[in-house]
C-alpha cells in the first residue's frame, strides 16, 4: 500500500511562510502526479496545486497563484508546499494526494483521480 504523510502545518501570522511536506512510501509501483487539496472550516474541499510525475508542469488554483510553490525531489519520495504572503483566508487542512501519471496531467483539479490521500496537516494563519 502506498502511503503518504504530510508534515510542516502549524500556526504562522498572516505574510508569513510555510513549508509543508508530504512523504510517499509503500512499493513503487507508477510514476505519480503528486497534488495538494486543502478544506477550509466550512468549505468543500478544493484544489491547490498539482506537479507532474517527473518535476512538471505545474499547475495552482487562482488564489495561490504568484504566492505558492509545488516542487518535488522524488529522489527523497517528498513533495513539498512553499506558501508565502499566507493570509488568514489560507487558513485550512491540508492534504496531500497522488495519482498514476496521467497524458497532459489531464483531469488534475478533480478529487476523485486521485487514488492516495494523506491525513492532513493544519495550517492556521492570523491576523
Amino acid at each position: 500500500q502506498v502511503q503518504l504523510v504530510e508534515s510542516g502545518g502549524g500556526l504562522v501570522q498572516a505574510g508569513g511562510s510555510q513549508r509543508l511536506s508530504c512523504n510517499v512510501s509503500g512499493r513503487t509501483v507508477t510514476r505519480f502526479d503528486m497534488g495538494w487539496f486543502r478544506q477550509a472550516p466550512g468549505k468543500e474541499r478544493e484544489f491547490v496545486a498539482v506537479i507532474g510525475s517527473s518535476g512538471g508542469p505545474t499547475f495552482y488554483t487562482d488564489s495561490v497563484k504568484g504566492r505558492f510553490t509545488i516542487s518535488r525531489d522524488n529522489a527523497a519520495n517528498t513533495v513539498y508546499l512553499q506558501m508565502n504572503s499566507l493570509k488568514p483566508e489560507d487558513t485550512a487542512v491540508y492534504y496531500c494526494a497522488a495519482r498514476n501519471e496521467r497524458g497532459y496531467m489531464s483531469f488534475f483539479r478533480s478529487q476523485r483521480s486521485y487514488d492516495y490521500w494523506g491525513q492532513g496537516t493544519q495550517v492556521t494563519v492570523s491576523s
